[in-house]
């Protein structure tokens, strides 16, 4: 056998051409060579092999001491020491002790390999099993106790990635259930790593999952999200992950998906809590009645653990702070109780059920509300610094964090019951507003109630304006940016007005997820309609400190509304408003010409025999409320034109049904009034029969009894003229 340089080193040549001349001739082809394993370096010379001839001298008195024959097996798949077949791909080869290359531990690896196998194999159908068993009872209890009895904790990252991608392919009902799960099991069940690997499987799987499932980069962005949110997932993971997937897999877009369209949404907490379906019946009052509730029952039996159990079951992580502040409240009133609520919140705190962040933001919803506290507590405020100073003492509040009680500035304080009755007062001339669309009714109310402490309660009636407005649809906020600018409040107090409701927006959160959103456009329209000036801003933002603030993130997004291209016009028709239909129209595109023609033409053809429910369809269908005294002036004049009684029954039925209001049907009453030289004109009784309408309006209750429409008519009305 010929070698060449650079293919056998001299150290391994002789063993080599040892091996070569003590093989069978008959054990391998002529153009085979066995090279030991134990010789990685080793090669085959390109040149043919030599053959010993029939006249070679060999050797056929040294045999293989293995007991096995060397000899290739049938089918050309080798013997001992032969590479074996082309296409062999079992691994469930036996060991021989005889081999010299034998290692007893390898045997050992391959016999735990097995069981290994075996375990995850039956570890996999149990999850599954679970699984599906917890789809169809939603009983969280017993999926958390067979998951328990498994006792495969390695495996349980196979159980997260199982529930979840099982979840992705079922409804919002399975998804939400999912999320609740896995939150219950987390820590107790399943360990942090579990949870991590498990989302990793995921995540590295979502080329595969998409195949079956088309919306994998959105649901399964959204578990991840809702993951972080819940606090089982850390959000370092998404870049992380990211870093060590390749650019073009579908993972990465479900990372960036999580991180951009979810977590970095403003509110974003309560918005995904609720995609599923997750507290979707719950109000704040619910809540803050639930809370109140569980911290009395705390009060009275001392059960720590249960209190912490009903604080997990309201599953509202984000209005933790809402447990903080009532606790201090209960606190404050009940002074036997203080030590053990004290003890609640510091054992909460340390065990991670309420976080840092939302303890903080509790005793600063405390020191803010201090001063109202005390028209109830005597010595509020230095009962709240004892209890500051405590918590701080004991390490679960970081006081350097939190407003000083002595900076916060004494606000005049108003009466309670005087602010609570404006507060109902306010809501009533609102929802009126809404309904009749009179912005002079308005402005008379509120001067009558208006008296004193005007800055106050001109906040208020803002921020109660704009709350309202928030819960109903896009004409009601069009008719509140409208009064708004019509009532020329002083910057100052629309400022507070706003501060106010940042201030309360984390409880109207819980209806409207997006309130952030309606706050920053609420505000960039008061700078457009010049209610607030450019530099107005500024100060509503340095009521709150920090970008990530509510208040941050409102003042940040009405800057881009206002800093965008042709900002005045999108944000004036960014409600439907500026599009002709004046005062919020739901229907944006009607010239108020438009709106005039349909209400004739409704009236001409009730007028000539049309039906009363027909044509009280037609008023509604306008869906101008706030423009119905078109209707009752063009009712009155057609009326007193041709004689007809119908005209007349008409407004009463409207009236009856509450479909046209008595602020409508006064200042459709006060039009005709003031239009009525003009009428007498073409209707030579016009005055005479007005005066008719107006007596018996006032005898139906249609108007008030007080309601004075201008001097012709009323010296008509004491004989002085025809």
């Amino acid at each position: 056998m010929d070698f060449t340089d650079g293919f056998v080193s001299d150290e391994h040549r002789e063993p080599v051409q040892s091996a070569s001349h003590s093989a069978d001739p008959f054990s391998a082809s002529p153009k085979q060579i066995i090279i030991s394993s134990n010789s990685p370096r080793t090669r085959k010379s390109p040149r043919s092999l030599h053959v010993h001839g029939k006249g070679s001298p060999v050797n056929y008195d040294r045999h293989s001491r293995s007991p096995r024959d060397g000899r290739p097996k049938k089918g050309g798949c080798g013997g001992k020491g032969t590479w074996g077949g082309l296409l062999d791909t079992d691994y469930s080869y036996s060991l021989d002790s005889n081999d010299p290359n034998y290692d007893s531990t390898e045997e050992y690896g391959h016999t735990n390999a097995r069981k290994s196998t075996c375990d995850f194999d039956a570890y996999k159908k149990k999850a599954t099993i679970i699984v599906e068993e917890y789809f169809a009872t939603d009983d969280v209890v017993s999926a958390t106790n067979e998951l328990r009895e498994l006792a495969m904790p390695n495996y349980n990252y196979y159980f997260v990635k199982k529930l979840v991608s099982m979840a992705m392919d079922r409804h919002d009902q399975e998804k939400e259930m999912a999320a609740v799960l896995l939150s219950a099991i987390y820590a107790d069940v399943i360990d942090a790593l579990q949870v991590y690997k498990g989302f990793s499987k995921l995540v590295e799987s979502a080329d595969d999952l998409i195949v079956d499932i088309p919306d994998t980069v959105d649901v399964l962005a959204l578990f991840i999200a809702r993951a972080v949110v819940d606090d089982i997932l850390p959000p370092a993971f998404l870049k992380k992950q990211i870093a060590l997937l390749p650019n073009e897999s579908k993972g990465v877009e479900v990372l960036k998906r999580a991180e951009k369209g979810y977590l970095a949404a403003p509110m974003h907490a309560e918005s995904i809590e609720r995609r599923w379906g997750g507290s979707k019946t719950k109000t704040v009052e619910d809540v803050k009645a639930r809370i109140n509730n569980l911290l009395m029952e705390y009060v009275v039996s001392g059960d720590k653990k249960e209190a912490f159990r009903c604080i997990k079951d309201l599953k509202v992580s984000f209005f933790h702070h809402e447990i903080v502040k009532r606790a201090l409240v209960m606190a404050m009133e009940r002074r036997q109780a203080e030590d053990r609520l004290l003890d609640l919140l510091k054992e909460a705190a340390e065990e991670g059920l309420i976080n840092s962040s939302q303890i903080t933001k509790g005793f600063g919803r405390m020191i803010d509300t201090v001063d109202d506290l005390s028209l109830d507590i005597p010595n509020a405020q230095k009962i709240l610094k004892s209890l500051v100073s405590k918590a701080a003492s004991e390490g679960w509040v970081c006081a350097s964090s939190l407003k000083s009680l002595t900076s916060v500035p004494k606000k005049k304080l108003l009466e309670d019951s005087f602010t609570r009755t404006f507060k109902i007062k306010s809501q009533s001339i609102i929802q009126e507003y809404f309904l009749s669309g009179d912005i002079s009714e308005v402005c008379s109310c509120l001067e009558a109630e208006n008296i004193t402490y005007s800055s106050e309660l001109n906040a208020i009636f803002v921020k109660r304006l704009i709350t309202l407005a928030m819960d109903r649809k896009n004409r009601e906020k069009e008719m509140a940016s409208v009064l708004l600018s019509s009532l020329c409040f002083p910057a100052d107090d629309v400022v507070n007005g706003f501060v106010m409701l940042i201030e309360s927006a984390d409880d109207t959160a819980l209806d409207n997820p997006v309130v952030v959103e309606d706050l920053a456009m609420f505000l960039a329209r008061a700078v457009v309609d010049e209610v607030l000036a450019p530099q107005h801003l500024e100060e509503v933002g340095s009521q709150f400190l920090g970008i990530d603030s509510i208040g941050g993130k409102v003042l940040q997004m009405a800057k881009s509304l206002l800093k965008a291209r042709l900002s005045g016009e999108r944000i004036l028709r960014c409600w439907g408003g500026g599009g002709g239909g004046g005062g919020g129209s739901s229907s944006p595109g009607w010239a108020v010409e438009d709106v005039k023609d349909k209400i004739g033409k409704l009236l001409e053809e009730y007028e000539t025999g049309g039906e009363i429910k027909e044509a009280c369809r037609c008023i509604k269908e306008i869906g101008m409320p706030f423009f119905h005294h078109e209707v009752v002036k063009k009712a009155l004049v057609m009326g007193m034109e041709k004689k007809n009684e119908r005209l007349f029954g008409l407004l009463g039925n409207c009236f009856g049904s509450g479909l046209i209001t008595m602020n409508q049907m006064t200042k459709g009453f006060l039009r005709v009034a003031e239009s009525l030289d003009d009428l007498a004109l073409d209707v030579p009784d016009a005055q005479k029969q007005f005066v008719d309408y107006v007596e018996r309006a006032k005898t139906k209750g249609w108007l008030d009894s007080s309601f004075h429409y201008g001097n012709s008519v009323h010296e008509k009305e004491n004989g002085t003229s025809l």
